[in-house]
């Protein structure tokens, strides 16, 4: 075969691919063919031969082609239909080189997009969360189809339940849990029953602060240092404190034991309430995810999670797992009836965790977590060796440590290379800079911290080494070495 087919036309059996180097021979494979349809040799349609055709043509194992095939297909480089053959993405377009003007200017709206907060929507497991609906609804009972319980689905609460305990190490039965529509739902129910003031990590989401103050809850900064959140700063008048224990959200560091057990031990002592945000808690590559607090102590600690994370904010459904004496008045401020979360749609997710599936899915996005922070690490070292990536391995994000005072230049040349990336002063707490600008000797809190906040998870595979590309261009070059005062002469006697 002399030249690559069009998008109308069938491959045969001799598609040239050339597996190049040594190792796993399902993942040559798959870099194979990414390169195949990121410079275009495979354009966009083109089907693919199957894989018993190909197994044979590169003496490869059949099972080894087929799920090279199911791993393109879940990343969006390919797509199958039943009786249409695998074929490649439509959507999968190779990358061509951008040429860019001389002195370059704002991109009015971003091409690359590495901003925090969402997993690639192309990734969603239609095919078995629609085997999950169809067993679902099959077996949903009559009661499913009326005013739906502010508590939840029994269903999926006692599939969360299970979950929970094995893989978060949750302690909690089924109606300890409320179902709501996501984290956000989850703070704007507890700002109403708990009340405030709260102290907060002085490093977070923007949007949880102002959604507490919205509900007339004030937030209070708590420093935060490689070890997490210092708890030692919480008060007897603090009413809770909302903490990222597993990986703090965003500097990325866990909490420290002795700090889980002083925070477990602060809500003993003066009847606060310990609020965690669970957001990727099942999202930890170097070692087995630490296990929740609220294992530690469930009377004092709601754990609020979703599956935003896992498999799509749009699912709109979340958890928190409540102290016995709040569920109650939790239930209460949700109201009558369920209005917020689909019963069918929980009823699915039920299934989906009873079948084995959300830990497949956890295991497939944890694996390509992982793959994108290693290729944003080893990008850095190969071009920008000067900026460490700093946190744990672990979630959908890391921050990349920047020259003081380089970080807003930095975002602004992002911005220039279409680029949409965050500073890490975004997630500052507003209390937290009022008590830099005004401490004083004796009393001086960490110093700001310039980084980017690299949402690593957003896009699409074949977008991600030109997303990687701008954000190298925008980084800012290597602090020269400070230069040396001159020597000065002896004083005169």
């Amino acid at each position: 075969m002399n030249s690559w087919v069009n998008s109308a036309e069938i491959l045969g059996s001799d598609l040239p691919l050339k597996l190049s180097g040594t190792g796993n021979r399902r993942a040559l494979l798959m870099d194979a063919l990414r390169e195949a349809v990121r410079s275009g040799r495979l354009a966009p349609g083109t089907r693919l031969p199957p894989y018993r055709s190909l197994a044979a043509d590169l003496g490869l194992a059949r099972n080894t082609v087929a799920d090279a095939y199911a791993e393109l297909v879940a990343e969006g480089w390919l797509a199958a239909r039943q009786g249409s053959g695998t074929r490649v993405a439509e959507r999968a377009a190779p990358v061509t080189p951008v040429h860019r003007p001389r002195t370059p200017e704002r991109a009015a709206r971003p091409v690359h997009d590495l901003v925090q907060g969402q997993p690639d929507p192309s990734v969603f497991p239609r095919t078995a969360w629609l085997a999950s609906a169809r067993r679902a609804l099959a077996a949903a009972p009559d009661d499913a189809f009326g005013p739906g319980d502010p508590h939840g689905r029994p269903e999926l609460r006692r599939a969360l339940a299970g979950y929970l305990a094995r893989v978060r190490g949750v302690r909690a039965a089924p109606d300890r849990i409320v179902l709501c529509s996501g984290a956000a739902h989850g703070l704007r129910l507890l700002a109403e029953v708990v009340g405030g003031p709260w102290a907060a990590e002085e490093y977070g989401l923007p949007f949880h602060r102002g959604l507490l103050a919205s509900h007339g809850v004030g937030t209070r900064p708590l420093g935060v240092d490689a070890d997490g959140a210092r708890v030692d700063g919480l008060t007897r008048h603090d009413r809770a404190v909302l903490l990222t224990p597993a990986h703090q959200f965003p500097t990325g560091g866990p909490l420290h034991p002795a700090r889980r057990a002083a925070v477990v031990d602060w809500a003993r002592a003066t009847g606060g309430l310990v609020v965690e945000d669970d957001y990727d808690g099942e999202f930890r590559y170097d070692r087995q995810p630490v296990g929740a607090v609220q294992g530690l102590d469930p009377d004092h600690v709601v754990l609020v999670g979703s599956v935003s994370k896992s498999l799509s904010p749009a699912l709109r459904i979340g958890w928190m797992v409540l102290p016995q004496r709040l569920v109650a008045p939790v239930v209460a401020a949700k109201g009558e009836r369920e209005q917020f979360s689909s019963a069918t749609e929980q009823l699915t997710l039920a299934d989906f965790i009873e079948s084995g599936a959300y830990d497949r899915q956890v295991r497939r996005m944890r694996q390509r977590h992982r793959r994108r922070r290693d290729q944003l690490v080893a990008a850095l070292h190969a071009r920008a060796p000067h900026v460490r990536v700093t946190g744990i391995a672990a979630g959908l994000h890391a921050v990349l440590e920047l020259p003081p005072g380089t970080e807003r230049s930095a975002v602004r040349a992002a911005a220039w290379q279409g680029l949409a990336v965050e500073g890490l002063g975004d997630y500052m707490h507003p209390g937290a800079e009022n008590a830099r600008l005004t401490a004083r000797a004796g009393a001086c809190p960490l110093p700001h911290r310039d980084g980017l906040v690299v949402g690593y998870a957003t896009p699409a595979e074949s977008a991600y080494p030109e997303a990687l590309d701008a954000l190298c261009r925008s980084l800012p070059p290597v602090s020269p070495p400070p230069v040396p005062a001159p020597p000065q002469p002896p004083a005169a006697p």
